[in-house]
């Protein structure tokens, strides 16, 4: 008997088995996937022949479903709507050169010596332009600038940067239709960066409108402006963060964007994809001078409230309640007794201001304006400073570890606030080089018997460069006036002070610290044992 393999199919028990076969759509669906290869594509139908899959009715269906996949969603509409209010702003500056600390010329930075946009030039890119104005270096004869701006009302008011138009001899804008006005700056504001504008010789302008909302971390963004002369250029991002403090004032409330911004694009709108104006687009952060996804814009609230007042009276008036104040910092707040590290800290309280007046003393902690929590200094500044001048305001105080309440009027923001000159505190005649403190790392003297230190408290006549005090800024000339809320006048008072803090089981010790013309608390952890 010979093995050979045996037909099934001859079988009484055989069923002859169901062709697996792949749902028309599923092979329309396979062959869309692999149609890129540009090749024939071809699946068995339920006769069994070949079938051209890129030509059956299921393919044709899958290419409709794909077609109605929400696309990317452009701004071409917005654009066309929102790009006609857009201005390009062109100065000219018959300028003086500067000079920097040693007398000499200083081309390298572009803005007004002193001048918060300087400050921040300073701070943040070195010998690389901020955006906007001035490509050119400072020099002798004429300069030429360029910037941006838009109209936000028909008869040709338009808001740029105050860094754009200051100083300017000159204002030209060209529209986005390429007509070329001659503008007159009506009103600026150094502290906010802001300008209000008027163009001559046109109306009805088409204007954007500013946004009475306020942007989420994460929404769209478009910047429209004139980036190296390129007028009518625009990027998107989107909104990166919100209450930025770049440095350039106690006003900072950056809204953060990520949509590129160069040279040029100072003053001009960031908008929402509503088509209104999130914000002022005004500097950025760059080591290399071009745009790195870093750009700082003025919020649309803080133009509204500065524009109406430019348009109303040329200039801004804010109110003050007269304090020098500094943020309450985790290790300060346990130091007060505070649960939470909130509020601004009363550094100093300047002579006959309102808060002198009401009775606000050096170490007390602003915590409401009428009603409204403070977060911070920052935000008490700006809460202020948005209020008019003879304004009644109700404070809430923590005045050595009890609430209360204090009634004022503001006061008119100075323009300008005299600097008290720095004060020599270091021991000329070397008479008294103090006594060691060595769990604060000072070594203390008393004010009186060092030359220049003034007649009150103690002067730090050494530090200990690895203490926690040289960390937190200490340094030799410091005054120190108070320690725990206790005034001294010799190291006795200040071990006494200490040690009442160590027996309440604190762990920090707030000292109330004069440096040169000005007055600060710093709180200082307190070594166990």
């Amino acid at each position: 008997m010979t093995d050979r393999p045996t037909d099934l199919s001859t079988l009484p028990s055989y069923r002859a088995p169901r062709r697996s076969l792949l749902s028309a759509r599923k092979l329309a669906l396979m062959a869309s996937v692999v149609a890129g290869l540009g090749v024939a594509v071809y699946g068995f139908g339920p006769s069994g022949g070949p079938v051209d899959l890129f030509s059956t009715s299921a393919h044709a269906q899958v290419n409709n479903e794909v077609r109605k996949v929400a696309q990317p969603i452009g701004f071409a509409d917005i654009v066309e709507r929102v790009k006609p209010s857009v201005i390009s702003v062109k100065v000219n500056i018959n300028e003086k050169v500067a000079k920097n600390d040693n007398g000499d010329n200083d081309d390298s930075s572009p803005f007004q010596p002193g001048s918060p946009m300087e400050r921040f030039f300073r701070r943040f890119g070195g010998g690389d332009l901020p955006p906007g104005l001035r490509a050119i270096p400072r020099g002798r004869g004429m300069v030429t600038g360029q910037g941006s701006g838009f109209f936000i009302s028909a008869d040709g008011f338009a808001v740029t940067n105050n860094h754009v138009v200051d100083g300017a001899d000159k204002v030209e804008v060209t529209t986005d239709d390429g007509k070329t006005f001659t503008a007159k700056v009506i009103g600026t504001d150094a502290r906010t960066d802001l300008a209000l504008i008027k163009v001559e010789g046109g109306s009805n302008f088409p204007f954007a409108k500013l946004s009475d909302g306020k942007p989420r971390i994460g929404d769209w963004v478009l910047a429209v402006g004139n980036p190296f002369g390129l007028g009518g250029t625009v990027t998107a991002g989107i909104v990166s963060a919100s209450g930025r403090d770049i440095g350039n004032g106690p006003y900072d409330d950056f809204i953060q964007i990520d949509a590129p911004v160069n040279k040029g694009n100072s003053g001009g709108p960031a908008f929402n994809t509503e088509g209104e104006v999130m914000g002022v687009n005004t500097a950025i952060y760059s080591p290399s001078g071009g745009s790195v996804g870093i750009a700082f814009s003025i919020p649309s609230s803080t133009v509204k409230s500065v524009v109406a007042q430019l348009k109303d009276k040329g200039s801004v008036s804010r109110g003050w309640i007269g304090v020098q104040i500094q943020p309450v910092t985790p290790d300060i707040a346990d130091s007060l007794g505070m649960k939470k590290a909130e509020g601004a800290l009363v550094a100093e309280p300047q002579a006959n201001g309102p808060a002198a007046k009401a009775g606000i003393e050096s170490g007390d902690v602003i915590t409401a304006v009428n009603g409204e929590s403070v977060k911070d200094a920052r935000e008490l500044a700006r809460t202020i400073g948005g209020l008019s001048p003879g304004t009644a305001v109700k404070l809430n105080v923590l005045h050595k570890g009890q609430d209360k309440v204090v009634n004022l009027s503001l006061g008119q923001l100075p323009n300008t606030i005299e600097a008290k000159a720095d004060t020599d505190n270091s021991d000329k005649g070397g008479a008294n080089r103090g006594t060691d403190v060595p769990r604060l790392g000072l070594t203390l003297a008393p004010a009186n018997s060092v030359a220049g230190a003034g007649k009150e408290g103690v002067v730090v006549t050494d530090v200990d460069p690895k203490s926690a005090a040289a960390e937190r800024g200490f340094k030799e000339g410091d005054v120190i006036l108070e320690v725990a809320g206790k005034s001294v006048t010799n190291v006795a008072d200040v071990r006494e002070a200490i040690a009442a803090a160590r027996s309440d089981n604190k762990n920090s010790v707030l000292m109330r610290v004069k440096s040169g013309g000005s007055s600060r608390f710093v709180a200082i952890p307190l070594a166990k044992g």
